[in-house]
């Protein structure tokens, strides 16, 4: 059996928020905070976790207009999501008409199944579409395994930047794909 044959792939639906905000609230810190030992302090990091993964920004973000949510999930269970959509990276060269991959998350507990790519061939598929400009892709610079994926997919360093988490700024790199 495909490592994959039990898992649905989907877009995201309003009723997904709360779900979508446990799995993006636990993956971030899985990732950054006890993967990476990124030391945020507890306020910033709260203050953060709220504004982007509180199930209210979370509805709000789904129904955004001109952008698309993809879910995998098994036995109703969410795995892992992608979230595309009008660029909002600070680069000179980017437009908001052009495609910004936003966030490509994969549960702990469901890596190694192939979803990251999976999710990342559809998010890329249906930006190429929405635009005729180049992709965009934010990714932290310490972040060198998803750095490598986007690389292999033609994206290629364009800029650097702070991204905020509470008060506390994470170097990132921005990414394009001409």
């Amino acid at each position: 059996m495909n490592r994959l044959d039990d898992v649905t792939i989907r877009p995201g639906r309003a009723e997904d928020a709360e779900a979508l905000s446990a799995l993006g609230r636990r993956t971030f810190v899985a990732t950054f905070v006890d993967g990476f030992g990124i030391p945020y302090p507890p306020a910033d990091l709260e203050d953060y976790l709220e504004s982007s993964f509180g199930v209210a920004a979370t509805a709000k973000k789904l129904a955004e207009p001109g952008a698309a949510w993809w879910v995998a999930e098994r036995n109703g269970e969410l795995l892992a999501f992608a979230n595309a959509g009008p660029n909002g990276l600070p680069h000179p060269d980017a437009r908001p008409e052009n495609m910004e991959l936003r966030r490509l998350y994969v549960g702990t507990g469901a890596q190694g199944l192939g979803l990251g790519t999976t999710l990342l061939k559809l998010s890329l598929e249906w930006m190429e579409a929405e635009t005729d400009g180049p992709l965009w892709i934010g990714v932290w610079s310490g972040n060198v395994k998803a750095q490598k994926l986007y690389e292999a997919y033609g994206f290629a360093k364009a800029g650097e930047y702070l991204y905020p988490v509470g008060d506390w700024r994470d170097h990132e790199f921005i990414l394009r794909r001409d």
